[in-house]
């Protein structure tokens, strides 16, 4: 008998039969369940299947995502409402911008404007033509575009000025209209520099 006792055979089944014994008198099936914080009753038992478990957490941070989730809603809808507000100023601001521009250009095309450059020939010319007989400068005026017969004028006296123009008006009807032309471009001109004398 000791001889079947020391074998290996016999030693391996008294083991599994005393780890079977011990695993069944030891074992205990957890009964356990979880209380709700805010209800304070029994939400689940955890003998159950899976898909019956209840975890708070769990809950409390699904409902908080869904807070989240409505918050970033809000805010994305409130964006897309900003967005939309922005794009119709710009183009409100591009629409000004443009009406703007057109004004200045129009602006430039009406006001005459003498460029620094321009203006030590425009003062010689102005006394030239100062010096000469209002007839004569008319004359020579007649075969200038009204832009430039402007820009000498604004640098010759008024005197001479109002000489030229009446000699304008004694020529014909189209001359005195031209005259007209010339006095309106006087008027609009930019301020009247300073005259030779």
């Amino acid at each position: 008998m000791t001889k079947i006792l020391t074998s290996t055979w016999a030693t391996i089944s008294i083991g599994v039969i005393i780890f079977i014994g011990a695993t069944m008198f030891f074992w205990k099936t957890p009964v356990a369940t979880v209380v709700h914080a805010e209800h304070s009753q029994p939400v689940a038992n955890l003998n159950g299947p899976s898909w019956n478990f209840i975890n708070p957490e769990a809950n409390q941070l699904i409902v908080e995502l869904k807070e989240e989730k409505k918050a970033l809603e809000k805010r994305e809808q409130e964006l897309n409402e900003l967005a939309a507000r922005l794009k119709s100023q710009r183009v409100e601001l591009n629409q000004v911008t443009q009406a703007v521009y057109q004004a200045q250009m129009d602006f430039d095309k009406t006001v005459l404007r003498v460029k620094e450059e321009e203006t030590a020939n425009l003062k010689k010319l102005a006394k030239v033509y100062s010096s000469m007989s209002p007839e004569g400068a008319a004359n020579i005026f007649g075969e200038m575009d009204n832009e430039t017969i402007v820009k000498i004028m604004l640098f010759m006296k008024e005197a001479d000025t109002a000489a030229i123009l009446e000699n304008f008006g004694k020529k014909s009807a189209t001359e005195a209209k031209r005259a007209v032309e010339l006095s309106e471009s006087l008027r609009v001109s930019v301020s009247r520099p300073a005259v030779i004398k």
